[in-house]
């Protein structure tokens, strides 16, 4: 398996992949990388002869104050999953590779981004989409991977490709959890054992939410009230929204016709943990 630090490094591995008649698929990541990431490793694997595995901690993502220099980074170790997992190469570039003095470009993908997690961290979604953006520029893929954990950024991220015309597939793959349900994310480190403790009600007011919908319950207040009930009951926790919402664009449903996807944000302690569950009713033959 390659590393790759330089954007010129990068696009010639691509030449030769293309060369060679080779498929090329893109995992973006931060690092750190956990279970999930390696099943969008896997994944991606599955579907391409060449699996780039980008590995950058964004820093137009971050707002003031927000956690850039303590984001948890353990490149030997991502090193070694990465390529236990399939991976052919690494692209790890410095912040200054990829954003050079006097850069001043960025992408905006504005209606999607403008409610709850780019509500909450104004100029995070920008920061995403011009990464990403430069990502499908340097390496040319043809299918790029996403964890629906993030279902905000899967959303924009398709948004993206389809409005600037990128030649990628846009891949989600399913949350991948912890045994008891808690959703695999990076920022978990930061959890205490009882902050961990009480972040499962996340978890558990989602499943509470699709049993209701599972058992016929199609109004979002009511599913959303489901959910709230077991977040402002669990000490510890502070809520930052519950919603119920379109699953391609994002909009606020009044009721469930046949899909949806409920999004969850919410502190526990100083970490921000976001979770969602997508609802699909059964279609009767």
């Amino acid at each position: 398996m390659k590393v790759i630090r330089t954007i010129a490094a990068m696009r010639a591995f691509v030449r030769d992949a293309r060369a060679r008649r080779k498929t090329i698929a893109l995992v973006p990541t931060m690092g750190f990388l956990h279970e999930g990431h390696l099943e969008l490793i896997r994944a991606a694997k599955k579907k391409a002869k060449i699996v780039v595995v980008s590995i950058f901690v964004n820093p137009t993502q971050f707002l003031p104050g927000e956690d850039l220099d303590r984001y948890p980074r353990d490149f030997a170790g991502d090193r070694r999953k990465a390529a236990s997992a399939g991976a052919d190469a690494i692209f790890a570039p410095e912040a200054a590779e990829m954003y050079p003095e006097g850069y001043q470009t960025f992408v905006d993908v504005a209606q999607i981004t403008r409610d709850f997690c780019g509500a909450a961290r104004p100029g995070h979604f920008r920061g995403v989409a011009t990464v990403v953006a430069k990502l499908f520029n340097i390496v040319q893929p043809d299918l790029a991977f996403f964890g629906e954990k993030d279902y905000q950024q899967l959303q924009c991220v398709r948004r993206l490709a389809r409005d600037l015309d990128f030649a990628v597939q846009i891949v989600g793959i399913p949350t991948v959890r912890e045994a008891d349900g808690l959703a695999m994310s990076s920022r978990n480190v930061y959890l205490s054992p009882e902050e961990r403790n009480q972040a499962l009600a996340i978890s558990r007011g989602l499943l509470k939410a699709r049993r209701l919908f599972a058992a016929g319950e199609r109004d979002s207040s009511e599913l959303t009230a489901a959910v709230l009930d077991i977040l402002r009951n669990q000490a510890g926790l502070d809520v930052e929204y519950v919603a119920v919402c379109h699953p391609e664009t994002l909009e606020r449903l009044p009721a469930i016709d046949r899909e949806a996807v409920i999004l969850v944000a919410a502190r526990v302690g100083k970490t921000r943990l976001i979770d969602n569950v997508r609802l699909r009713a059964s279609v009767r033959r």
